[in-house]
């Protein structure tokens, strides 16, 4: 028998070190590997070799295997044993804990991780029944050294991981021995508290055997964590919390610290009933937020020296997560049922939360909003003077965290290094960033309805400092001849910060303070100055037109600073730069005139009956930039145009308004009815003509400009006409409706019955509007895609850049705004298609919820807009069919309201609508 051991150990060994040996050919390997594979599975001297091979005076891969074939054994031949063979495997494999190892420094990592699992699938199937005095064994190994300590540990760990997380056995085996465990968990976790507490005090006092205690004390912590994430709390919270208190101070410990808080985690996460939670309050003592504290607040020192330091940054992620995870769990007990008062500590621990917000890493100031938002929310603790305190020291922290640094490929900010930790690309940290500072600016709105004053006041310094300070272009100034700013200058990075900044705290101090306490007089100061602030950088002047945006509400107060605004705002629109004369505009040029044609919208939404008085001025100053030789955009006119529909609405007189409209929209009806555009756009052929999609692109010819002007003639329409059927609207007190004649009648039910001013001027353009959808629909015909030239055969096919938004790639954000923006002749084609059809159901959708009722009861409009929308549909690509699905349906459920108890059958346009594009598709 033991010759026949020997010689099969023999094989075995021969076989395991060709499977390891690099050099080994495939063949050999695996002729080596279903050799060993067969023997597990069927041969009768596994656990004789298994055990020689496991002795400890083996290379390291052989006992491996050896531990391997044991482990295989117990797995799937235990139940066939006889029972003095399972003893006997037992007693070996428990001789094995005791000296089948070497010490606990010198054993590789893998053979202690073999030999833990094959206890642990010995308890599975004898535990408890058969073997009943297992912890009492396993209790007593730990008195044997530290090597016999760890593995132990590991046992436990192994243990609650395959009966707790991933019940690997049987229903009924893991609830006998789910249960046993809980019997027996104050012994267990007594016994790996009082473990840990004695290996602590060895680590620390000794020298030569420091690092060996160590060892055990983090198998043990580790063991601890497995425990703790299910465990009755009650024991975790047993004597005052005591193991809470001995996971802080190990905080202070460096070799252990990352362990030590990882438990602290998993236990401040449970949930569960308040009473039970309610000993977590013990952390706010002196004792542990000190320790909490002092990590907390040595932070950003200790984690970076000349690149970050991989395990120290994971113990501060993890220590963060621990003072957002105590701050949850402070605001569910305080205020509740439970009976806890606001801890006395409460300034220490907001201190230590604010280290963390004022940390070089974004990624860790990014997991603090969610507390500071809890927090400054809370109905109890957002009255206590800390907090509001507090809420200063936050505002003041939020003005260095929404600056936009830290972009890993850079060097230029301590944030960089963490990034390089945290993202792969800088595009990756743009995503990141763009979320986090719109969380950013939640949270900060939140805190500053706490401290308005205060907030505004730090928000009218920082704009004061940036008024006067001289722009700095850094070290990534644009390729352009003027020096302007990039992106990433600093002088852009700290006006785009400090602007959100502004919007935030301007957006709260109206909502807070009444009128006679609001800042007016510093107010008006720091608009002035604004309004004075010449420059000719366009990044930095799009973020002055928004401070002007902000600030615009105090106007309210100071109506002689509308003129100077109006001013600022249309010098804007027409803002260019010297050089771009004869070039396509740059990014951040056309930035600012949108920004600019965005602001003048915004205050006629928000504020129409304010500038109502200047609307002759406004009207006159419009009339004078469409004259003018001004270069305005089709897209600018008509935000014009939009502006003074919302002023008009002021106007509360029909007929008047009426008027007005006819006047404003007299060449747009004038042309898109005339009899030319009515051959174009009922023809698909003129259609393409008319557009030069079946010439070739040449940009010197004649023909090409004459097309392009065509194609500005058609989306100039387009926009005029979404711009009116938009924004013209009826006054929204009833009374006022009445007597200015937008009311003509009642329904059934007594409901007002509105005529819109703009419901003439788009019954004319209706048909021709139609018609371009139906014709539009056609263009997908083969025989009018064949039409197409060569230059433009891809015309309808997926934009580039919606094909890189639906595929989540971005554009480099390190690239300059200062390149003029040239576009393809095809792309400039794409992007005409597209525009077109999507506007023409803009305007359909907009129809239904400005025109309501003098829309839904057009003669057939029903059959017309089937007759439109739904024509040729089994050619358009499915592509297209997102604006008229997303914005039909918006006009029906919104026509669903605007009929709602009038009598009027609700669904019928509706249910044809999308009864025809079931039947069509």
């Amino acid at each position: 028998m033991a010759n026949q051991v020997a010689a099969m150990c023999d094989q075995l060994m021969k076989a395991v070190n060709v499977m390891m040996d690099a050099e080994s050919s495939q063949i050999y390997r695996l002729e080596a590997l279903k050799f060993c594979e067969e023997f597990k599975e069927s041969n009768s001297l596994c656990v004789p070799c298994g055990l020689q091979l496991a002795n400890k005076a083996q290379p390291a891969v052989v006992r491996h295997f050896g531990l391997q074939v044991l482990e295989h054994v117990i797995k799937f031949r235990w139940n066939n044993m006889q029972q003095q063979e399972k003893l006997h495997l037992k007693e070996c494999a428990m001789q094995l804990l005791l000296d089948g190892t070497h010490s606990i420094l010198e054993e590789e990592s893998h053979i202690k991780d073999v030999l833990s699992r094959i206890i642990v699938e010995m308890i599975k199937r004898e535990w408890p029944q058969h073997w009943p005095h297992m912890l009492k064994e396993m209790e007593d190994l730990t008195s044997q050294g530290e090597a016999q300590t760890e593995l132990v540990m590991l046992i436990l760990l192994r243990l609650a991981e395959d009966v707790i997380t991933f019940q690997t056995l049987p229903t009924q085996r893991r609830r006998d021995i789910q249960q046993t465990l809980t019997q027996n968990m104050e012994n267990i976790f007594g016994f790996m508290i009082a473990v840990l507490k004695v290996k602590v005090e060895d680590y620390r006092k000794a020298v030569s055997l420091a690092r060996a205690h160590c060892r055990v004390a983090v198998a043990t912590l580790n063991t601890l964590a497995g425990y703790i994430d299910w465990v009755s709390l009650v024991h975790i919270t047993a004597g005052n919390c005591h193991l809470l208190e001995i996971l802080c101070l190990l905080m202070a410990e460096p070799e252990l610290q990352l362990e030590a808080v990882e438990c602290l985690l998993i236990a401040l996460s449970r949930k569960g009933k308040l009473e039970e939670r309610k000993p977590f309050m013990l952390l706010f003592d002196d004792t542990a937020i000190c320790y909490i504290q002092a990590a907390a607040q040595s932070a950003d020192g200790l984690a970076i020296s000349v690149e970050v330091v991989e395990r120290r940054y994971i113990f501060l992620k993890r220590l963060c997560q621990v003072l957002c995870a105590l701050g949850g769990q402070l605001c569910q007990l305080v205020g509740s049922d439970v009976d806890v008062e606001v801890p006395a500590n409460l300034g220490k621990y907001m201190e230590a939360l604010l280290a963390f917000t004022t940390h070089s890493s974004q990624f860790l100031k990014s997991s603090t909003l969610p507390t500071w938002g809890a927090l400054f929310r809370h109905e109890t603790l957002s009255k206590d003077a800390v907090v509001a305190q507090m809420a200063i020291q936050y505002v003041r922290a939020s003005m260095d965290n929404l600056v936009k640094t830290g972009f890993p490929s850079r060097n230029d900010s301590p944030s960089c290094e963490y990034s390089r930790v945290d993202f792969d690309s800088d595009e990756d940290f743009n995503s990141f960033f763009n979320s986090f500072r719109a969380q950013q600016g939640e949270v900060l709105r939140i805190a500053c309805r706490a401290v308005p004053l205060e907030a505004f006041q730090i928000a009218a310094e920082w704009l004061q400092f940036q008024i006067t300070s001289p722009i700095d272009t850094g070290d990534a100034t644009t390729k352009s001849t003027g020096g302007l700013c990039s992106l990433l200058s600093p002088s852009v990075v700290q006006w785009d910060a400090m602007t959100v900044f502004m919007e935030c705290v301007v957006s709260q101090i109206f909502k807070t303070l009444e009128e006679e306490k609001l800042p007016i007089d510093q107010s008006m100061e720091l608009l002035q100055a604004v309004l004075n602030y010449d420059t000719k950088d366009p990044l930095i002047l799009s973020c002055v037109l928004t401070n002007v945006s902000a600030l615009f509400p105090f106007v309210i107060h100071r109506p002689h600073f509308l003129p100077q605004v109006l001013s600022k705002l249309f010098q804007a629109i027409t803002f260019e730069l010297d050089q771009e004369i004869k070039t396509p505009r740059t990014r951040a040029v056309k930035n600012v005139r949108r920004h600019a044609s965005s602001a003048i919208i915004k205050i006629c939404r928000d504020y129409p009956q304010f500038i109502l008085p200047s609307f002759d001025l406004f009207y006159t100053h419009v009339k004078k930039l469409f004259a003018s030789e001004a270069t305005l955009t089709h897209m600018e006119k008509c935000c014009l145009m939009e502006a003074l529909v919302l002023i008009s609405n002021q106007f509360k007189d029909f007929a008047k308004q009426k008027a007005f409209l006819d006047e404003l929209m007299e060449s747009v009806v004038a042309d898109w009815t005339s009899e030319e555009m009515r051959h174009v756009l009922w023809d698909p052929v003129a259609l393409l003509s008319f557009v030069g999609a079946d010439q070739m692109a040449d940009d010197q010819s004649k023909d090409a400009d004459r097309a392009s002007l065509n194609r500005g003639r058609l989306s100039f329409c387009l926009y005029a006409m979404l711009g009116v059927v938009k924004r013209a609207r009826w006054p929204a007190d009833l009374e006022e409706a009445k007597a200015g004649g937008f009311v003509v009648g009642c329904t059934p039910t007594g409901a007002p019955i509105y005529r819109n001013p703009c419901t003439a001027q788009f019954l004319l353009l209706l048909p021709n509007l139609l018609a371009l959808v139906r014709t539009h629909n056609s263009l997908f015909l083969p025989e009018n895609t064949a039409r197409l030239s060569e230059d433009f055969c891809r015309a309808h096919d997926v934009m580039d850049a919606e094909k890189s938004m639906v595929l989540g790639l971005s554009h480099n954000i390190l690239d300059f705004y200062d390149s003029p923006v040239y576009k393809t002749n095809l792309e400039r084609m794409q992007g005409f298609f597209t525009t077109l059809y999507e506007y023409c159901f803009q305007v359909l959708g907009n129809a239904g919820v400005s025109l309501q009722q003098e829309f839904y009861t057009i003669e057939r409009l029903a059959e017309e807009i089937a007759g439109a929308a739904f024509v040729s549909l089994d050619h358009v690509p499915d592509h297209r069919l997102r604006p008229m699905i997303h914005i039909l349906l918006y006009s029906v459920s919104n026509f669903h309201r605007s009929v709602s108890g009038s009598g009027f059958s609700q669904f019928d346009v509706g249910k044809t609508l999308i009864s025809c594009l079931i039947l069509q598709r």
